[in-house]
């Protein structure tokens, strides 16, 4: 009897594992790299490379020229509505309140695939604005918010 009832139910578990829609609309990943003079975040592909020019960068704020915000998203059912990547950067506070940024950027994508932006705050903005304490990456789509995904300090 016991094995009788073990092969419909094994079959029922793996069925339905596929049919579960198991990802919505999210931002995967943020990788926040700071710039040098030269526009790179890196001298080699290498990321332990990557890894010790960032602390470097992190160690010398002179030889920074930007911040850019490399940004993984996907989107489960694009549709046709208007969709936005924002940025919103916080740094160290003057007063009573924080200097804040907001960088944004519209996108379009499939929902087979995630894909990747860069959003950089750069220029004589970024040279005022010192140093970013915390950030937040959030997926909209018209006045909806979809996903985000934000820094320990936010």
């Amino acid at each position: 009897m016991c094995r009788s009832l073990t092969l419909p139910l094994l079959l029922l578990l793996f069925v339905s594992g596929f049919t579960a829609q198991a990802v919505d609309d999210r931002v995967v990943k943020v990788l926040p790299h700071f710039l040098d003079r030269k526009g790179q975040h890196t001298l080699s592909p290498s990321l332990y490379e990557r890894d010790a020019y960032q602390a470097q960068l992190r160690q010398h704020p002179a030889e920074r020229s930007a911040i850019r915000f490399d940004v993984q998203w996907k989107l489960v059912s694009p549709g046709s509505a208007t969709h936005k990547l924002r940025v919103e950067i916080r740094g160290v506070a003057e007063g009573n309140l924080p200097k804040q940024k907001v960088l944004e950027q519209s996108v379009k994508g499939s929902s087979w695939f995630s894909h990747w932006s860069s959003l950089t705050f750069s220029g004589d903005e970024y040279k005022q604005f010192g140093e970013v304490t915390a950030w937040r990456v959030t997926l909209w789509e018209s006045d909806l918010l979809l996903a985000e995904q934000k820094s320990f300090l936010w």
